[in-house]
């Protein structure tokens, strides 16, 4: 491994110098907006919530029993048990409770964490909105509400990869404007038992509000926390999720990353990119101090390893536009305490 300093370059120097076609955000970019997305684990922190709105010991028992803390995966095998109950006339009282327990404590722990609607300023949905439109490609291995919030602030010049129905159509993936794939699904798509896609209707704050409130057979599509073969897993068993994952596998141009650490949590992610090759790799850094810099370097470097023909570059993350500090929103005293 090469010698490293603390040194970073301004985004438009290096964007200029070095232009990037895709761009790959991760938690870090909405933990610079919102700091309650800090949450280490959203299964931990439906824990937490108590006897009365999180996990019972019986729901925490059926993820442990299932070796997963990803909640879709539960909350599939519980429709999947509850239909074929009812086409063999069995009571499924049982696993109906426990889908509906879980999904009220995964619609608690979102709102414990979530940036609420009434608080999102449309100069901070538009600033989001103009960034990602600079980019063929934008992919997000987050969950949250940012970037859909942000695309449907103004629509036009994105491109629309769900039918008029809201369904998913890998027929329409190549149609003009920017791409946002959501890697890892999001609050805003659901899962049907065939394992197709749907993306709801809803906007602004009925987009939190109502996010697990779906009809029988549809479950949230989004992967949680977990570890990486676990994720990668859930991906497989989705038309949607397994394309977008195919569709960073093939971006052999720049690619720039921004609040993606690639933690070993996200091995399926940086395989993806091992296996694209990119021309190059644009990395954002926060400034922290000379040795929070070097230290940020080395850990990208060594996981990067095996892409010895793929330059690196790295910047300060506070001159990109999705890393302006005026973006970030203050929690209000007593935030969900």
């Amino acid at each position: 491994m090469p010698a490293l300093d603390a040194t970073l370059l301004p985004w438009p120097d290096l964007a200029a110098q070095h232009p990037c076609t895709a761009l790959l955000v991760g938690n870090g970019a909405s933990r610079a907006l919102w700091k309650p997305f800090s949450y280490f684990s959203l299964y931990e922190q439906a824990q937490r919530a108590g006897r009365k709105k999180g996990l019972a010991i019986s729901d925490q028992a059926l993820f442990k029993s299932l070796g997963t803390e990803l909640f879709e995966p539960v909350l599939s095998a519980l429709n999947a048990t509850v239909r074929t109950n009812a086409a063999l006339a069995i009571n499924s009282t049982a696993p109906l409770n426990r889908y509906y327990s879980i999904k009220e404590a995964l619609i608690h722990a979102v709102r414990t964490v979530h940036l609420p609607w009434p608080l999102v300023p449309a100069a901070t949905l538009a600033t989001l909105n103009q960034a990602l439109r600079s980019y063929r490609s934008v992919y997000t291995s987050n969950y949250d509400l940012l970037l859909p919030w942000a695309l449907q602030h103004a629509p036009q010049g994105f491109a629309e990869l769900f039918d008029e129905q809201g369904f998913f159509d890998v027929r329409r993936t190549a149609c003009e404007g920017t791409r946002v794939l959501h890697l890892h699904g999001g609050m805003h798509l659901l899962k049907l038992p065939d394992g197709t896609t749907r993306q709801r209707s809803a906007s602004s704050a009925e987009l939190l509000q109502g996010f697990a409130v779906n009809t029988p057979g549809e479950v949230p599509l989004f992967v949680n926390e977990d570890r990486s073969d676990k994720k990668l897993r859930a991906i497989r068993n989705s038309d949607y999720l397994s394309w977008c994952l195919g569709q960073l596998a093939g971006e052999q141009d720049g690619v720039c990353l921004f609040g993606q650490h690639l933690d070993s949590s996200d091995q399926h992610l940086l395989d993806a990119i091992r296996q694209a090759r990119p021309k190059h790799l644009a990395i954002a850094i926060r400034p922290l101090g000379e040795a929070s810099v070097i230290n940020q370097k080395r850990h990208f470097m060594s996981r990067l390893e095996g892409l010895a023909h793929t330059p690196v570059h790295f910047f300060d993350a506070a001159t990109h536009p999705l890393g302006q500090a005026a973006l970030a929103i203050d929690v209000p005293r007593g935030f969900n305490s």
